[in-house]
Order: structure tokens, then C-alpha cells, then sequence
């Protein structure tokens, strides 16, 4: 039984052991968000990959709309329609205000797909601004608006954002003078600096009453989004609008956020219906004090305020050793006068301070004072208990009057007609990657585009993932105490297998009898000497029984 239970323990920590391996490695790769996975797989080709090969033989061609569209980019040709802006951000210093940054088309420097290629933001520190028209105009009417596009941080982001704006519609729209203060109706996509995360969703409301417009920005997503902006891979960002006034965001086709523009935007896209009225005054008898002291409280005679709250414990004893004449610092004997000392510029020279040895090993030095204590008669200044305040009114606030400013727009949907797309960035990290835009109404059509273009890029990175064993290494890497894991998962199975299968040793215990009680030949001179033995007994026996009967 107690080797039974030792095996067991073995086993269960061997369990225990591999399920901490497997969880490390798994922690490393699971991105912790509550999202909805959309079935991307049915509308992407399946393949059989070598995980061993290095890449993934792939032919490639530009994704093509299925549909109708409003504009749509693969930036695999030449580079048409695309305007740089030359003109400058405002609010900025001359040198960096500029619009100078650079922009490239060219392939990922990872898991590249051959023929496909994006565009590029290559300038550090720099502003960059780029645009282009729309095939043709959106208005927001009985049609959802999609917007989707790729993004891939290729040396990661250490501050700077990958977002797009959808430039409202105006008789005078110049793409050469696109900037930071040109009208926008929506901007969304990725942004970072710091630790501070964000998947923006901006559109400016046209407020029905004055005509200025205000940005209402989506509620931050319940998600971690960390992971996309860190693991160099290109993931895939969608915008829904639809016409009930509702939006969803989605990072590679799993839906992070969703909500009402009328309820979950901030600041809210409706103002309330009461304000408070700023002419309102408090009274000056007003009484907000919800507890007042007491006021037929009287100090009780016995009430000493002058007792101090420490006194010195008369209980105290000078413990035995004391050094009452020693000091607890003395000069230090080792210390030597600088040569360059000037006794005249620099004043007399003493030897700096030392803990004087000899307090080392004695209870205290120097002047012994009592030690205090807390006075048992201190009671502090005398204050009337609180009780409730009988004339307590509540806490003031002014009085509610209709807002002036109120509005009801119902569907804010209904926005500023969009023209065109832009990207105006500012990045303190180089080669962010953008590529496959398109804007559409019909989910179909950008799920295809996205199967077309980012589906054959995620095929391909997931092809070029590192094999298992690779993954434990690099774990082991970031976290060596796991190579002691490994060390002992892999011993296990032999130490089971020494455990379960090797023979037992056959022990004294382990035998139901001794050498002695082995079976010896039964000889007939044996069996003849036990049968006059028995009758021998049965004689005596009956004898004794005739005995007893004559006594009676």
C-alpha cells in the first residue's frame, strides 16, 4: 500500500508539473479578451502546413471587390491618387510643423507575401499626411457604413498612432492642404504611447441648434489590446455604422467593442433637458450640517484638559551597565587632518564623529532618562458630543431649469457626407504598415476582401510560426526558471517507468512461510508410529470414564 501511494504522488506531480509548462507557454500566446469570433475559416482557403519549413509557397493575387464599393486601395500598382499634403500643422514649432514625413510602397519585412504589397510610414519624429478621394461619396442614409484596412506595427510602436480619417465632403476640399484642423466626420483605428492603449472611435456631431460641430468619442474597449500593437503581425481593423444608430469595432474579425451612438458616446450626442440655473443662490441660513455638538452637553467636573498625553514611567529602572560618562559619539582616533587644510580659510579642524565602541556592548550611554508612557488620565480637549441637527436641510443644490441648449437628435447616424480617406500621423517609430482599405455597405464583400488579402497574410504567418519546440525555448528564454520544468517533466517518464515497471525485490515480509515449513516425503514407519499413538489415547481416555462411573 505505501508503495501504491508513492507511485500515485509521483504521478500526480508529474501532472501537476506538465500542466504548469503547458499554461506558461499558453499564457505567452492567449490575448485575454472577452471577444466574438466571427467564422472567418469557412470563407478562408484551408491548407495543410509543413510547420517545419520556413515559409509557405503561396501565389498571391490582388483582392478584387465583390461588390459595391466606395473606395477600395491594395497599393500593389502605383501609387495614383494619393496626395501629399504641403502644408503645415498648426500650433507647432517651424521645424517640426512641416508635413515632411515619408512614405514608401513596399513589401512587409515578415512573413511576406510576394506581389503584395502596402504602404509604409518610414519618417521618426516626423508629421505625415497623405490622402486620397473616394471612388465615390457616402451618405449616410439607409446604408451601414464598413470600414476596414490592415495595420502592422513591423517594429513594433513606442508611441504614435495608425488611424484613418474620413474627410467630410466641402466645395473647397484641397487634398494638398490636408491637416490636422482639416473637418473630418470620422476618425477610427489604433493608437499608443506609453502603456496607454486606445482603439479610437471619433465622428464630429453637428450640433442641430448652433451648427458647430463636437467630437463624440466610442467608450474604451473592455479588452486588452496590447498584443496587437507588440507581436509584429498584421492584423486586420473594421468599423460598422449601421442605421439604427449602432456601431461595432472589430480586431481581426472578433468584434472588441460595440454600442449606441446615442448612449454610449462621450460626451453625449444629446444634451440634457434641465440644466442647473446659474442665477440660483444659496440662502445664507441654509444648513447643510447633517451633525451638530451637542448643545445642552455640559464638561463633566472631573475633566482635566491640562493632562499632559505622556508622562514618564515612574516604574522605569536604570538598566545595570549603563555607561552614564561615556558619550554616544566621540572623535574618530583613525581620522587625519587633510594636507591642504588652512586653518585660516577653513577654521580649526576636528576629527569627524564616530559611534563610540565601548556603547557597543553596554545597555546605553550617557544620560539615562525615564522612558515615557501614555498618561492613563489624559483625556484631551473637552468637546460636546454631535447629535443630529434638528434644522438639517440636506446639501444645497441650485434648482433645475429647461436647458437652453437642448436638442434632440435621434439619429445621429445621419452624419456629414464623407469624400475622402486620410492618414495624418505623427509616430516616434518608423515602418508602420497600411494596406487593403476599403469602405462598403455590405459585410460580404469586405469579409471576401479581407479572405483576398489579410486572410492569405495571416495564412502565411501562421505557416512561418516557430514549431513547439522552438515556442519552449524561447519561453525558457524570457523565463529561465522553466528550463527546471523541463528538466523534470522530462524526467518523469523514466522515473514512472522505473517505479511502475521495474520487479519488486522479494523481502522476508513478502513470504506466507519459511524454508523450514517446506514439505517433507511422508515415510510408512511414520504413519504406523501416529496410529498407535492415537489408539494409546483412546484407551487411556475410556478408563478414565469407568472410573468415574463406579465412584458414582
Amino acid at each position: 500500500i505505501t508503495r501504491m501511494h508513492f507511485q500515485w504522488d509521483w504521478l500526480c506531480m508529474g501532472v501537476l508539473i506538465i500542466s504548469s509548462v503547458t499554461a506558461e507557454i499558453e499564457n505567452e500566446d492567449h490575448l485575454d479578451a472577452d471577444v466574438e469570433v466571427e467564422d472567418f475559416d469557412q470563407r478562408s482557403e484551408e491548407a495543410d502546413v509543413d510547420r517545419d519549413e520556413s515559409s509557405l509557397e503561396v501565389v498571391y493575387q490582388t483582392p478584387k471587390p465583390t461588390g459595391e464599393v466606395y473606395f477600395t486601395e491594395t497599393f500593389d500598382g502605383e501609387l495614383t491618387g494619393w496626395v501629399l499634403s504641403k502644408t503645415k500643422k498648426d500650433d507647432a514649432d517651424d521645424n517640426v510643423a512641416k508635413y515632411d514625413g515619408k512614405w514608401e510602397v513596399e513589401e512587409l519585412k515578415e512573413n511576406t507575401v510576394p506581389g503584395d504589397r502596402g504602404l509604409v510610414l518610414k519618417s521618426v519624429a516626423k508629421h505625415h499626411a497623405i490622402s486620397a478621394m473616394l471612388t465615390k461619396a457616402f451618405s449616410f442614409d439607409n446604408k451601414p457604413l464598413i470600414v476596414q484596412y490592415e495595420v502592422n506595427f513591423q517594429d513594433g510602436i513606442d508611441c504614435g498612432g495608425a488611424y484613418v480619417k474620413l474627410i467630410s465632403s466641402s466645395d473647397d476640399l484641397d487634398l494638398e492642404y490636408f491637416f490636422d484642423k482639416t473637418p473630418y466626420t470620422i476618425m477610427f483605428g489604433p493608437d499608443k504611447c506609453g502603456e496607454d492603449y486606445k482603439l479610437h472611435f471619433i465622428f464630429r456631431h453637428k450640433n442641430p441648434k448652433t451648427g458647430e460641430y463636437e467630437e463624440k468619442h466610442a467608450k474604451r474597449p473592455d479588452v486588452d489590446l496590447k498584443k496587437f500593437y507588440l507581436d509584429k503581425k498584421t492584423h486586420l481593423y473594421t468599423l460598422v455604422l449601421k442605421p439604427d444608430d449602432t456601431f461595432e469595432m472589430s480586431i481581426d474579425q472578433s468584434v472588441v467593442s460595440r454600442g449606441s451612438l446615442l448612449e454610449d458616446m462621450v460626451p453625449p450626442v444629446n444634451p440634457p433637458q434641465e440644466v442647473e440655473d446659474p442665477s440660483d443662490k444659496k440662502p445664507d441660513d441654509w444648513d447643510e450640517r447633517p451633525k451638530i455638538p451637542d448643545p445642552n452637553a455640559v464638561k463633566p467636573d472631573d475633566w482635566n484638559e491640562d493632562e499632559p498625553s505622556k508622562i514618564e514611567d515612574p516604574d522605569a529602572v536604570k538598566p545595570d551597565g549603563w555607561l552614564d560618562d561615556e558619550p554616544q559619539y566621540v572623535p574618530d582616533p583613525n581620522a587625519k587632518k587633510p594636507k591642504d587644510w588652512d586653518e585660516e580659510m577653513d577654521g580649526e579642524w576636528e576629527a569627524p564623529q564616530i559611534s563610540n565602541p565601548k556603547c557597543e556592548t553596554a545597555p546605553g550611554c550617557g544620560q539615562w532618562v525615564r522612558p515615557m508612557k501614555n498618561n492613563p488620565n489624559y483625556k484631551g480637549k473637552w468637546k460636546a458630543p454631535m447629535i443630529d441637527n434638528p434644522n438639517y436641510q440636506g446639501i444645497w443644490s441650485p434648482r433645475k431649469i429647461p436647458n437652453p441648449d437642448y436638442f434632440e437628435d435621434l439619429h445621429p447616424f445621419e452624419m456629414t457626407t464623407v469624400s475622402a480617406i486620410g492618414l495624418e500621423l505623427w509616430s516616434m517609430t518608423s515602418n508602420i504598415y497600411f494596406d487593403n482599405f476599403i469602405i462598403c455597405s455590405e459585410k460580404e464583400v469586405a469579409d471576401r476582401w479581407a479572405a483576398d488579402g489579410w486572410g492569405l497574410k495571416k495564412l502565411v504567418a501562421s505557416a512561418n510560426e516557430p514549431g513547439m519546440f522552438s515556442q519552449l525555448v524561447t519561453a525558457a528564454e524570457d523565463h529561465p526558471w522553466l528550463w527546471v520544468l523541463y528538466i523534470l517533466t522530462l524526467a518523469l517518464p523514466v522515473g514512472l517507468g522505473v517505479l511502475f515497471c521495474w520487479p519488486a525485490k522479494k523481502t522476508d515480509e513478502d513470504t506466507d512461510f519459511s524454508k523450514t515449513d517446506i514439505s517433507k516425503p511422508i515415510l510408512k514407519e511414520d504413519l504406523k508410529q501416529g496410529r498407535e499413538e492415537l489408539e494409546d489415547d483412546e484407551i487411556e481416555l475410556e478408563e478414565k470414564e469407568n472410573e468415574d462411573i463406579a465412584e458414582d
